[in-house]
């Protein structure tokens, strides 16, 4: 399927999985249909599995955006909880297209607690609460990681929720990133599981091959420990002045950790004259994008490093600034320079990006798809020197194999179906969906109706149940409960929780007394000071139901 075909099936309102193999031009398919929505005024979240995939696009992670945050399930008081939360029903009222990339790197389990989530804040039980769905990925890329006590992991096509939403697939075919047709065969038969003898010799006579050129290679390798190692190692060879850049930050300080966890640029970025640097952002402009290799060759009057890139273009470096928004807004900034040290990164790291050339060693490879995913970061064999490889590297997963080849016929299906549709029948699609997601009467939709979970406590203390059953009917501890009624009682609700006071006199007038002291002495009932009074037989919980009959 070309990149026209995929648009004009986005447009048309479906839930879409994006898919191609590597430099098909999923992200540039992705930015079109962003700038075609923003440029209407319609409501779209920009979100990804990684935070480093968030910050390609110019968007948040998935898990930060919907609330979700590390949860590997979800309660009815985590629902409850999140529910308390002004902004969540805010941005979800206000977002009609969700968009997810490198939705390979997402757990099966928490796509379908989004899709939850989704459903409970829009307050409709089609799948993601309604909205369209856009699902861009590549399922021969890195596979999602299971922390230690987490269900075990599957791709994001085990989920439910997949399987509900009515997905269009569309595979694109085109290779923007790949102009050398053996490269691109090599890498083809990597993808279905049957390189040839013809292309394993191809690989094999790219063995400590030197590239030609003026720029040093980029080192890819499997493990952190060797990257860091190697990058400062050729730091301190270089004899002459050190110049440091720190990163400046503005904004929400979570929302900036976040970033600064997912950007590519080191908070703290140390040059010389002749640092081999790699930049880590797109500028068209300039004259470079992510993954363009250069040496610093001088400082200019300002102290911005100029660069020679690997196609000898000279091109100074300025401070660039990466930037989450929600509805328009900034709520968060980084700004430095959009380059790094770049003798050597991880292949992890590298995804998304497109290599002039690179020193691969794969002998440590330990995951299906870490081969495919450093081979197709370079754009020839040429530029292309193998330090290591073994079995694992050239492995892909038999299961997304099977997957893949279903991917491929569905998209064939669609693509084939685009003549029988007549040009009238696409443009009435297209306005229809227009219809329901561009802002009408200057974007003011009718809110959902949102019940504080505090008053649905208040319907059950009506009927007079008992702080235990409360609990249990709403799944929730006995404190939450407490904390509750707090704010039914700070709100003066029309409540009568008198029948909850079970205290012997004796008692109650111990505590009672503890708290007119506390006042006299401190100003406030703070339960420390009480506790102090009375000491370890009287438990906090106790303390703060008390208070609420004082």
């Amino acid at each position: 399927m070309t990149q026209d075909e995929a648009l004009t099936i986005l447009k048309m309102g479906h839930n879409v999985f994006l898919t191609g193999a590597a430099g098909s031009g999923k992200t540039y398919t992705l930015r079109n249909y962003i700038k075609f929505l923003k440029d209407l005024g319609v409501g779209v979240a920009v979100t990804a599995s990684t935070g480093i995939a968030a910050t390609h696009l110019g968007g948040t992670t998935i898990h930060s955006w919907s609330g979700l945050g590390i949860r590997s399930f979800l309660s009815e008081q985590d629902i409850d909880e999140l529910e308390d939360r002004a902004y969540l029903w805010e941005r979800y009222e206000n977002t009609s297209v969700l968009i997810i990339d490198e939705i390979s790197m997402l757990h099966h389990f928490r796509f379908d607690l989004l899709d939850r989530l989704c459903k409970n804040f829009k307050r409709n039980d089609m799948p993601f609460g309604g909205m369209q769905v856009v699902l861009c990925g590549d399922f021969f890329q890195l596979p999602p990681v299971s922390r230690a006590g987490e269900l075990e992991a599957h791709f994001v096509y085990k989920s439910k929720a997949w399987k509900a939403m009515n997905l269009k697939i569309c595979y694109l075919t085109e290779q923007f990133r790949q102009s050398d047709k053996m490269f691109l065969r090599i890498l083809n038969e990597i993808r279905d599981n049957n390189l040839s003898e013809e292309g394993r010799e191809e690989l094999q006579s790219r063995f400590n091959k030197k590239i030609k050129g003026t720029i040093e290679p980029t080192k890819l390798f499997s493990h952190n420990a060797d990257v860091d190692l190697i990058n400062s190692k050729e730091l301190e060879k270089i004899s002459g002045d050190e110049k440091m850049y720190l990163m400046e930050s503005h904004g929400s300080k979570k929302i900036v950790e976040t970033l600064k966890k997912s950007c590519l640029a080191p908070e703290e970025l140390y040059l010389k004259v002749g640092a081999k640097v790699m930049c880590v952002k797109n500028n068209y402009e300039k004259g470079y994008v992510n993954g363009t290799l250069g040496v610093v060759e001088m400082f200019d009057d300002f102290g911005m490093p100029v660069i020679k890139t690997f196609m000898d273009k000279i091109i100074t470096i300025n401070p660039e600034e990466w930037i989450i928004e929600e509805d328009g807004k900034k709520k968060a900034s980084i700004k430095q320079l959009p380059i790094r040290l770049a003798w050597a990164i991880t292949v992890h790291k590298s995804q998304g990006m497109s290599l002039d050339s690179a020193e691969i060693d794969l002998s440590q490879s330990f995951v299906a798809g870490m081969g495919y995913v450093a081979l197709s970061r370079v754009r020839s064999l040429s530029g292309l020197k193998l330090l290591g490889l073994n079995e694992m590297a050239l492995a892909v997963h038999p299961e997304v194999l099977k997957f893949d080849q279903h991917f491929r016929k569905e998209s064939v299906r669609i693509s084939n179906a685009f003549p029988r549709v007549s040009k009238n029948e696409i443009q009435k699609r297209h306005d229809d969906f227009l219809d329901k997601v561009v802002p009408k009467d200057g974007g003011k939709k009718e809110k959902a109706v949102k019940v504080p979970t505090h008053h649905k406590t208040m319907e059950l203390l009506k009927e007079k149940l008992s702080l235990k059953e409360i609990a249990k009917a709403r799944d929730l501890k006995e404190e939450t409960v407490i904390d509750h009624i707090e704010k039914l009682l700070e709100e003066k609700a029309d409540i009568k929780i008198g029948y909850l006071n079970n205290f012997k006199e004796e008692k109650f007038d111990k505590i009672a007394d503890a708290f007119k002291k506390s006042f006299e002495k401190n100003g406030d009932y703070r339960l420390s000071p009480v506790r102090d009074m009375l000491g370890k037989k009287f438990t906090y919980a106790e303390l703060r139901l008390a208070r609420l009959f004082l």
